[in-house]
Formats: C-alpha cells, structure tokens, sequence
C-alpha cells in the first residue's frame, strides 16, 4: 500500500511562489514515475508534470511550462513542484500521484496512487 501526503499550499498573490511536496509511503517510489495534476470544482482533473522514476525526464502543460518545476528526492521519499510566478488561474486543489511505471504519463489513468489534495489560491 502507497500513502501520499501533499503539502506546502496556501494563499499567494500573483507573482509570488510557492512549493509543494509530496511525501510518500512505501518501497515502490523511487521505480515510479510521479505527478502533479490539479483540479477545479466543476472541471476534470488537469496534468500539471511529471517526472520519471530517477528524475531525469520532465513534462509539463503548456500553461505552466517555465514557470513550474517539478523535482524529486528518492532518498526522503518526496517528489516536489516549485511553482514561481503565480497567475490566479493557477488556484486549485493540487494532488500528487504515483505512476503504475517509472515511464512519465500525461493521462490520469497512468497512476494508480493519489494524495488528497492541498488547496493553492492566487489572488490577484
């Protein structure tokens, strides 16, 4: 069983920076593939990025290309996103997930571990 716990959200303004970690349980992180995704009320769940399982290959969306960073640390279990240059179309509900593979995926459907979520508003 793989337990994430995501945290580092908050309130910010436009143009400040936040980072998110998520920490995880269990021995199969580090041969995972990790991602970020967010989600609005209404709307589906959107990709965010992705890292490989030793940190070597990066995706991101399009709407946060350049501005988000995503990294990991297989020794402490942790994957994170530094997010830098805030908009107010960023605020959602941001989850970490582990990847079924150590490939990077896009789709949801390409994870099988979630977290529950932490809250990033920016105001603007």
């Amino acid at each position: 069983q793989v337990q994430l716990v995501e945290s580092g959200g908050g309130l910010v303004q436009a143009g400040e920076s936040l980072r998110l970690s998520c920490a995880a349980s269990g021995r199969t992180f580090s041969a995972s593939a990790m991602g970020w995704f967010r989600q609005t009320p209404g709307k589906e769940r959107e990709f965010v990025a992705t890292i490989d399982w030793y940190g070597g290959n990066t995706y991101y969306a399009d709407s946060v290309k350049g501005r988000f960073t995503i990294s990991r640390d297989n020794a402490k279990n942790t994957v994170y996103l530094q997010m830098n240059s805030l908009k107010p179309e960023d605020t959602a509900v941001y989850y970490c997930a582990k990847g079924r593979g150590g490939l990077p995926r896009q789709g949801p459907d390409g994870y099988d571990y979630w977290g529950q979520g932490t809250q990033v508003t920016v105001s603007s």
